[in-house]
């Protein structure tokens, strides 16, 4: 019984941990395509409109993002029931997100490993591996990122320094505008 109990602790711990991780990541790809022109370049090939989506089987946390008409993605939000893109990784299971996104396994090994599946054309997949790469080689100290991501982009201290400023920065005014949307909605439904 105990066990059962230590269980569902740990899996309810890990799904909040995962379920807040891609609320980062996605704001924080957002604001890298933003903020960053190798970012910018990577995704400039998508088409306008083009959706992303990344979660976690079966009814798991997840991310959406949609590149808009200024070549830069959207976060919109987790993906709802019956929402499509063009583009979707799953996860198989929130233990291998979770493994993922607390970078003690790669994405490219989780991919190996037979962790996730992706629905959509490849070269799609290939770029938005990149952006992520860039993401992570950008946002993580160098010691974390060399476990999170296969090739980190060697970037001049104070450059990678600046670039994670602007992202967080993207971040932060993404989840402050985020409050004040949803504070007005209560304020006008009250």
């Amino acid at each position: 019984m105990i066990k059962k109990q230590q269980y569902a602790v740990q899996y309810a711990a890990k799904r909040a941990y995962v379920t807040t991780m891609m609320e980062v990541v996605g704001r924080a790809l957002a604001a890298l395509t933003r903020e960053d022109p190798v970012a910018r370049e990577t995704i400039e090939r998508l088409p306008e409109g083009f959706r992303f989506a990344m979660t976690v089987m079966p009814d798991g946390p997840g991310l959406m993002l949609r590149k808009n008409a200024q070549g830069v993605f959207v976060y919109e939000g987790a993906p709802r029931p019956g929402q499509k893109a063009e583009l979707t990784i799953l996860i198989k299971h929130i233990e291998h997100a979770f493994r993922m996104l607390t970078f003690q396994e790669s994405t490219a090994q989780a991919f190996a490993n037979d962790r996730m599946l992706v629905d959509g054309e490849i070269g799609y997949a290939v770029r938005l591996v990149r952006a992520l790469n860039r993401l992570e080689s950008i946002i993580l100290p160098k010691l974390i990122a060399e476990r999170a991501v296969k090739e980190v982009d060697d970037l001049p201290l104070t450059e990678k320094i600046q670039a994670a400023t602007r992202v967080y920065g993207g971040v932060l005014k993404s989840l402050v505008d985020t409050g004040i949307k949803e504070l007005s909605r209560q304020v006008r439904a009250a």
